[in-house]
């Protein structure tokens, strides 16, 4: 192992005073005792038989034993939170709860060369997804949340304008599904047209703040193109392949991709989202993106320390990551792996990965913004704002935008 990666854990643990000169990384003292893992149930076998086998193969490491047990994404970060001393060594969490997790002191941060892994080796909306503000926090573990387009490929002609597949829907009498009473969903509008909606959080989980700028022209320009969706007789408010009947083009995800290929049968094809045009302007659909990442716990001791970010990032490697993929179907978000054969005839995965290159990781959500979207998407789906003007539609945006605000603080 080289020196620096040895160093670079001791400055981000704050450990340099404590640690005798050394000469070279072989008179480390890496110490003994038991590293405790949290996964999702799924990969619980296949972490723990991963991790032993990397622990075997280094002999430094030979000390350690690994337990892992099953704890899902969002239990393990809120059992973090909660106690950071007794939480795991290493854990998996989702990208949303990153900024908890950082406030809390339950992540290390990743500096030198295994910053650069992450910067270098996956890509990019994952990397970003393991940043706080412009320090990395955490291993990228997948690049498969997040929604895309599922279609018939003997009715639509060509899936890259959002225009197009809405016209040859039409001509087929068949429909176009996209859930736009959902927060999760309905946002693919308005940040493809340069608008925003995030918000921080302290350690508890408490909202203090936001930046959300739908009342402006760009949100305008989205306004207007989701009430031209919805006017569509193409168009139906839904996003689950399997209630879909009749349909020709559907707004889902992976977890969609069984249903999507039963549904549509030898023309079942997947795309990217969309482009759309509003004013002679055109944008390319976003959205959010979802992330897994493996974080490690603050240690004590430099030598468990570096163990353990070792082992983190093993199970996280290209290697790793693809073996996960063929045993679970896990995306990968390395960059290797995303290119191997058995991924790139995923067309599903393929079509995501497109997509997450326009998206934002979802941060945390107050539960009233969810509901109000909902709300927000009802009224167009009704046809609450058919026929308005421009200004209405900015006062419409400016209550909705000050009503998401009042949420935070």
């Amino acid at each position: 192992m080289k020196m620096k990666k040895v160093l670079a854990v001791a400055l981000a643990a704050g450990m340099v005073m404590s640690m005798a000169p050394v000469a070279s990384a072989d008179e480390i003292e890496y110490g003994e005792g038991t590293i405790t893992i949290w996964v999702a149930d799924e990969v619980t076998s296949f972490t723990q038989a991963k991790a032993e086998e990397f622990l075997a193969s280094n002999e430094n490491y030979s000390g350690y034993t690994v337990t892992v047990e099953s704890v899902g994404e969002g239990d393990a970060a809120s059992n973090m939170i909660t106690d950071v001393e007794a939480g795991a060594d290493i854990y998996g969490f989702a990208q949303d709860q990153m900024a908890r997790l950082v406030s809390a002191g339950a992540l290390m941060e990743l500096t030198g060369d295994y910053a650069t892994f992450v910067a270098e080796n996956n890509d990019s909306g994952a990397a970003s997804a393991a940043m706080s503000g412009e320090s990395t926090y955490a291993f990228p573990l997948t690049s498969d949340n997040g929604y895309f387009l599922y279609y018939d490929s003997s009715v639509i002609s060509d899936a890259s304008t959002l225009e197009q597949i809405l016209a040859d829907c039409e001509a087929a009498g068949k429909g176009f599904y996209m859930e736009i009473n959902s927060g999760w969903y309905q946002p693919a509008f308005f940040f493809a047209t340069g608008c925003t909606a995030t918000y921080e959080s302290d350690e508890t989980g408490a909202f203090i703040g936001s930046d959300i700028t739908y009342a402006t022209d760009e949100g305008v320009a989205a306004f207007k193109k989701i009430i031209e969706l919805a006017s569509s007789s193409a168009f139906y408010n839904g996003s689950s392949v399997g209630d879909a009947t009749n349909a020709a083009a559907i707004v889902s995800g992976t977890w969609d991709s069984s249903a999507a290929q039963e549904l549509f049968g030898d023309n079942y094809a997947c795309a990217k989202l969309p482009t759309f045009t509003v004013d002679d302007t055109e944008y390319q659909m976003s959205g959010f993106g979802g992330f897994k990442l493996m974080g490690v716990k603050p240690q004590t001791e430099v030598g468990k320390a570096v163990v353990c970010m070792e082992l983190a990032e093993y199970l996280t490697s290209a290697e790793v990551q693809l073996e996960r993929y063929n045993e679970v179907g896990w995306g990968p978000s390395n960059i290797e792996a995303q290119a191997d054969e058995a991924v790139q005839a995923d067309e599903a995965l393929s079509a995501l990965a497109e997509q997450l290159a326009f998206t934002i990781p979802q941060g945390q959500y107050p539960d009233d913004f969810w509901t109000l979207s909902t709300s927000f998407g009802d009224d167009i789906i009704a046809g609450t704002y058919n026929n308005s003007s421009d200004e209405d539609l900015l006062a419409a945006l400016t209550t909705f935008q000050e009503t998401l605000q009042s949420y935070a603080g």
